[in-house]
């Protein structure tokens, strides 16, 4: 059954209220009462292509890795858990920032895996060794350019689901359940790409 408008606001008023009693729960109560407008679906990404796209990036104990469209945080939470890399999510979402926080605490690797609230264009990727990704293609298409300027030459892009287009074909790939994972390598090229772009 649904419930009649008013009825509707006033139960979300409650659960605003009371999740500000919650740890993180201040942002939570935000996001319920005015949620941000998501220019990507949040999907989570199965265990089993997580541990793949890690494999396929090669992700160690001396990597810094940039989670764009992070979610749970679940990509970022065994980076740092499983490798020992050190990790940083984004995402737009207040709810989605509480639930990875929580997930890294729970998995005692809050020293290690950050996350927080942010627009992906607007951040600041450049000291990341490893950047993954499950967006869609326009997102991604969007994003080239800036992993292209902001990222150092050998840093490694992964990417579930989706490619960057003809102008960026990836390195490799690999198959998980019949899910592809895209994998690039920042190179001198795309470096002069996005200095002649301005």
């Amino acid at each position: 059954m649904i419930p009649h408008p008013r009825r509707r606001t006033l139960l979300l008023s409650a659960a605003a209220g009371s999740l500000t009693m919650l740890p993180c729960g201040r942002a939570l109560a935000e996001a319920v009462a005015t949620p941000p407008k998501l220019d990507v679906p949040y999907v989570p990404t199965p265990q089993e292509v997580v541990d793949e796209m890690l494999e396929l990036g090669k992700v160690g104990k001396n990597d810094t890795l940039f989670d764009l469209g992070c979610g749970d945080g679940r990509i970022v939470v065994t980076a740092a858990k499983v490798r020992g890399a050190r990790g940083t999510g984004i995402d737009i979402d207040p709810v989605r920032i509480a639930e990875a926080t929580e997930n890294a605490r729970k998995a005692g690797v809050s020293d290690r895996a950050k996350f927080r609230v942010g627009d992906l264009f607007k951040t600041d990727i450049s000291s990341a060794t490893v950047v993954t990704l499950y967006l869609l293609p326009t997102i991604n298409a969007r994003l080239r350019p800036q992993l292209w300027k902001q990222l150092k030459v050998g840093t490694r892009v992964v990417s579930h689901a989706f490619d960057m287009g003809a102008e960026w074909p990836a390195a490799k790939t690999a198959e998980v359940d019949g899910r592809t994972i895209y994998y690039w390598t920042i190179t001198e090229a795309n470096k002069r790409q996005a200095s002649a772009a301005g």
